[in-house]
């Protein structure tokens, strides 16, 4: 991981190319964020840098992250994260990563919680088949169906799809474009859609799989 920064869903677009064709963005505020903290090896056995972003009020601070915060000598910060960069050595408590630290044509990954569903039946949670809605099948038309055989294995197998709790959980979307970003209003707009909500907390880092 070479680059990273925090920032926040503001919505779907679209922008249009130099030839005229429409491309569906989201908008992402990026940053600023503020290294709070540097993690090394010696005091922490890893390498590793945290970044702070968006302002909290002092007095919805607690006193461990008070004195977290005075002593990296930054504000109050809402959301903290860290990344695990290649060079930790480039940065330092204090220095600010704005938007225009990634540039138009890189592809990132970026990473959000989804929305949440609720409780789920099988067909929306694991797009299962639904049975036949004729010949007196219902009311069941939505339900799981057949568990698994009778007195052997007298068990359900792992990993059978079952109604449950959907969304809100972490969700990386992989190789997004940059197409376009405004360092003045901290905007990075990226190609495709992104998890999670309207005003969301994302983190966008450099491609794993693509160079």
């Amino acid at each position: 991981m070479k680059k990273a920064i925090i920032g926040k869903k503001i919505g779907m677009t679209q922008i249009f190319d130099e030839s005229g064709k429409v491309i569906p963005v989201t908008v992402i505020e990026a940053g600023p964020c503020v290294v709070v903290q540097k993690k090394t090896i010696e005091n922490d056995g890893y390498n590793a840098l945290q970044f702070g972003f968006s302002d909290l009020k002092p007095h919805k601070v607690n006193k461990p992250q008070k004195g977290h915060f005075a002593k990296a000598d930054v504000a109050a910060k809402r959301i903290l994260k860290e990344f695990r960069l290649e060079d930790i050595n480039v940065l330092n408590v204090g220095d600010i990563i704005k938007a225009d630290t990634f540039e138009i044509g890189e592809i990132v990954d970026v990473r959000g919680t989804s929305k949440g569903k609720g409780f789920a039946g099988t067909v929306k949670r694991f797009n299962n088949a639904k049975l036949k809605e004729t010949h007196g099948t219902g009311p069941v038309h939505r339900h799981a169906g057949s568990m698994g055989a009778c007195s052997s294995p007298s068990r359900i197998f792992k990993g059978k799809t079952m109604p449950g709790h959907m969304g809100a959980e972490t969700v990386t979307v992989q190789n997004l474009e940059v197409v376009k970003v405004d360092a003045e209003n901290n905007l990075i707009a990226l190609r495709g859609a992104v998890p999670g909500p309207k005003g969301g907390t994302v983190t966008i880092i450099n491609s794993v799989k693509k160079a």
